[in-house]
């Protein structure tokens, strides 16, 4: 287990490294200059390159790239070229913005997808079918339009909750619970049908397993059966859709968060790849990635407790 764990964080440093250098590349081969940003679009091309200079945008790019690495390990990811505000702390703020809408909607996802796929699986017939319809159907579904409509029906219509707006936990743990019911609710729609296919194809092939029928014969109960043997086989593909579904509600953050004014993450890199604030989405893109890195790394380890296979794969 020790070596897996090595190789997976070995495996997890290399990615980080790879995105920043990507992001970092991908900047400069963009077209702009900070020099251009800071000095105006109405600046002389002798004030820009003098800009450019003061920035160290003239540097050689393994300079510039090693000064910038040692910056962001150290947390200090610059300043925007648009305000001066410091990134780091921006985007330490914003992070659990974007955090809490994931975390949430995921575990909505995941205790409806179970619920739902295993009572499918189980008592099969005209309820397997309506879960069957009813996930194509919740799968088909934009999550903007999604959005949309629910802010129409429970908080323009129904006056249940607020349609904008985020309040910090600190601020009010009522209203910050309310502030995210929407956009969690949004996200589980189609969160909730994915985990419950999973679920619903995970348990049919296990009740058919060899094992589960000696447990039967053997008179264990049903429900042990169902809910601890026969789920912990169909476990693995569950977990392994979950945290893809983690990832992805994290790193597609920006249409929800722009349809609900939240400040997180993809409300602040859509604000600074409208603006060119170079600094900002290298900023973003590095938080993100280590996010996705960590999550994976910890799926990794999940997938590894429950199936053995994994750690020698």
């Amino acid at each position: 287990m020790l070596t897996y764990l090595a190789r997976r964080l070995a495996f997890a440093i290399a990615t980080v490294l790879a995105a920043s250098v990507v992001s970092f590349l991908l900047v400069h081969a963009s077209g702009s200059t900070p020099g251009e940003i800071t000095a105006g679009s109405g600046a002389s091309p002798a004030q820009v390159a003098a800009e450019n200079l003061r920035l160290g945008w003239d540097r050689p790019l393994v300079a510039q790239y090693l000064s910038w690495l040692g910056g962001a390990v150290r947390g200090n990811l610059g300043v925007s070229l648009i305000d001066g505000h410091n990134i780091w702390s921006d985007l330490m703020s914003r992070l659990p913005v974007t955090a809490s809408i994931a975390i949430f909607a995921t575990l909505l996802s995941g205790i409806l997808g179970v619920a739902i796929g295993v009572a499918a699986a189980v008592r099969g017939g005209l309820l397997d079918r309506a879960v069957t319809v009813g996930s194509g159907v919740a799968l088909s579904l934009p999550q903007f339009w999604v959005g949309i409509l629910l802010v129409y029906l429970i908080a323009i219509k129904a006056h249940l909750l607020p349609a904008t707006g985020y309040v910090a936990f600190g601020a009010s743990p009522g209203q910050y619970l309310q502030s995210l019911a929407l956009p969690v609710i949004t996200l589980t729609v189609t969160g909730a049908a994915i985990i419950a296919r999973t679920t619903r194809t995970g348990m049919i092939s296990a009740l058919r397993q060899e094992h589960i029928r000696t447990l039967h014969a053997l008179g264990t109960p049903p429900w042990r059966i169902r809910y601890i043997h026969a789920l912990r086989f169909a476990g693995a593909p569950v977990v392994s859709v979950l945290g893809i579904q983690f990832i992805a509600l994290f790193g597609g953050s920006v249409v929800i968060e722009q349809l609900y004014a939240l400040p997180g993450l993809g409300q602040a890199a859509s604000a600074a790849i409208g603006t060119n604030d170079l600094p900002a989405v290298q900023g973003v893109v590095i938080i993100a990635t280590v996010v996705v890195v960590i999550t994976n790394l910890v799926l990794d380890l999940v997938l590894g407790a429950l199936d053995p296979k994994v750690r020698t794969a």
